[in-house]
């Protein structure tokens, strides 16, 4: 189901429609896991305090802004907000172009606008207009932490926010290799431009995005199959489930995690007790080290 990641409204003139956006897409990648090649451990994933060299928990973790050499200012989610009310809870229109004046390479990310109760009405009316006018509504919004130019699209019943790059985010043109001068210039004939406009008229169809799957996915998973029957997969030793990565890396999600870090943190012994249990295990952790290599 699409998630709820934002409310506010759509404003333009004196028009104003409480809405809600929500995902439109979702990744469909080969879920891979991270493995140590040497025992095919699965390798977990840890924030570390680059002074102490050591694991920070999530809960400890904060964003900041280096506004001088090694100083930094932190950031909370009301900051964030604070910085501009108004820019954080409006999608604010400020001009309508036509579709075919926006460049591909300017498109970033989808989103569905559903409408509030209240703003039923007006939402449709937006929605018919930009319809009959052949038009997209062209304005920003700040979308978790970044303001985006964005465009709002009707499809069928409903509207589409599709955030946009900035122009300066457009890599120049000029470094690519490609024929600026007409087909006829660099000895494109009349034969092979008419065979080719040809075929395009052949292959045209309508547009159907559900006639396109992911055949790579299903390839690669039949490669893990027959590399499984071939007995090419690897099973953990029984050392290697023992070894301290083996833990973090059996931690999924971020739950998970916080759970197991706060009663972690409840069960740990403190003062002398725990800097002697430390350094009992740092000497066995060494022993141990020593003997497998």
């Amino acid at each position: 189901m699409a998630r709820i990641i934002w409310k506010g409204a759509i404003s333009f003139s004196l028009v104003h429609i409480p809405v809600s956006l929500h995902t439109a897409t979702r990744a469909n990648e080969l879920d891979l896991d991270l493995l140590d090649r040497r025992d095919f451990s699965p390798v977990g994933y840890q924030r570390i305090n680059k002074s102490t060299g050591k694991a920070v928990e999530w809960a400890d973790i904060v964003k900041g802004y280096e506004y001088k050499k090694g100083e930094y200012v932190a950031l909370t989610d009301e900051d964030f907000r604070r910085a501009n009310v108004k820019a954080t809870q409006t999608i604010a229109i400020q001009s309508f172009v036509r579709p075919q004046e926006i460049s591909a390479q300017y498109f970033e990310t989808p989103y569905y606008v559903a409408p509030d109760k209240r703003g039923q009405k007006v939402y449709a009316l937006l929605r018919e207009a930009l319809r009959e006018s052949e038009r997209w509504a062209i304005g920003s919004v700040v979308v978790r932490t970044r303001a985006y130019p964005c465009a709002l699209i009707p499809q069928g019943h409903i509207l589409v926010l599709n955030t946009l790059r900035y122009a300066d985010e457009i890599l120049p043109v000029d470094a690519i290799d490609a024929p600026t001068d007409s087909s006829r210039k660099v000895g494109v004939t009349a034969k092979e431009l008419e065979l080719a406009l040809k075929l395009i008229a052949d292959l045209s169809e309508k547009w159907d995005p559900k006639q396109y799957k992911d055949s790579y996915r299903d390839d690669l998973l039949k490669r893990v199959e027959e590399k499984a029957k071939k007995g090419q997969a690897h099973t953990l030793t029984k050392g290697s489930r023992e070894r301290p990565a083996r833990r973090s890396a059996e931690i999924i999600d971020l739950a998970t995690l916080l759970k197991r870090s706060l009663a972690a943190k409840s069960s740990r012994p403190s003062g002398r007790a725990a800097g002697r249990r430390s350094a009992a295990r740092s000497r066995t952790h060494r022993a141990g080290m020593r003997r497998r290599a």
